[in-house]
């Protein structure tokens, strides 16, 4: 299927969390000198209006980002966040969201390079006219690929100056996108031993959702960080996303301690219902 489009949910709750945690993982990469690539398998357009008819359909964004847009008391990780939205908001309206696309690209240097896949044959040329748009060193930096990520990964790995970030969030619109997530991440370890790896998944009321959830912190021989954040009661007719979370292997030694103090304050930020939690656990 090829019907996904993230237009839909653009800064809901699960981007919090996983933006969140892919400003702090390119801040902490970008405190060494070396350059670093970012890889997005699922990259989507980039950049999203949040007025745009598509946006407004759901209105995602209200529960999301819009809980946090005029927030002062934001820990400083969540600020970070906060920060990277407002880059594309100079007016200091909420009106344009971020991809990660975008983000990475405001974080990256003179010598960092982005490698973006996104299957979707629209949103791939939307995806390439935004990185035109934003002139020419976000070209020079990017390259797009209207490619499935899932199989296209193995051949950037590894990549040429060894240091990555790898992010891997498929829409999960397929049922074997969750199986495609944890054979991709063993076949890149496999080739990459040493690289940074973000897996963003959603809390759904499905096996498939539940079972990766499950599988991943048990990847024997990894360094790990499991970040989850629910944000309301899994709903009585078993549909609908509750919540989300992401996996992080080889994660920076910073990154538990700005979600120690992020994650709590998201789930009470963000709370739909009495139903609001969070968790942390690592491993290594």
């Amino acid at each position: 299927m090829l019907s996904y489009r993230h237009a839909f949910h653009a800064g809901n709750h699960a981007d919090v969390l996983k933006h969140l945690v892919l400003v702090q993982l390119l801040r902490h990469l970008a405190l060494k000198e070396t350059p670093f690539w970012v890889i997005d398998t699922h990259a989507g357009a980039g950049i999203y209006s949040l007025d745009s008819e598509w946006a407004l359909e759901r209105g995602e964004f209200v529960d999301g980002i819009g809980r946090l847009w005029e927030r002062t008391d934001a820990p400083p990780a969540v600020a970070h966040y906060l920060d990277a939205v407002r880059a594309c908001n100079a007016d200091g309206r909420l009106r344009r969201y971020p991809g990660s696309p975008f983000i990475a690209l405001a974080h990256l240097r003179e010598r960092d390079r982005l490698r973006l896949f996104e299957k979707h044959p629209n949103e791939a040329d939307v995806l390439a006219h935004n990185v035109r748009e934003a002139g020419r060193d976000a070209q020079r930096r990017t390259i797009v690929y209207a490619d499935d990520g899932f199989t296209a990964l193995k051949a950037l790995l590894p990549p040429p100056p060894r240091r990555a970030l790898v992010l891997i969030d498929p829409p999960y619109e397929e049922k074997r996108d969750y199986a495609r997530v944890g054979s991709t991440l063993r076949d890149a370890l496999g080739r990459f031993p040493t690289g940074c790896y973000a897996i963003w998944y959603p809390q759904l009321q499905r096996h498939e959702a539940r079972e990766l959830a499950f599988k991943l912190p048990r990847m024997p021989g990894v360094r790990w960080l499991h970040a989850r954040l629910r944000v309301r009661e899994p709903s009585s007719d078993g549909f609908g996303m509750h919540g989300s979370g992401i996996f992080v292997v080889n994660p920076p030694w910073t990154l538990k301690a700005a979600l120690q103090a992020s994650l709590p304050w998201l789930a009470k930020v963000l709370a739909q219902d009495g139903g609001a939690h969070w968790s942390l656990e690592d491993a290594g």
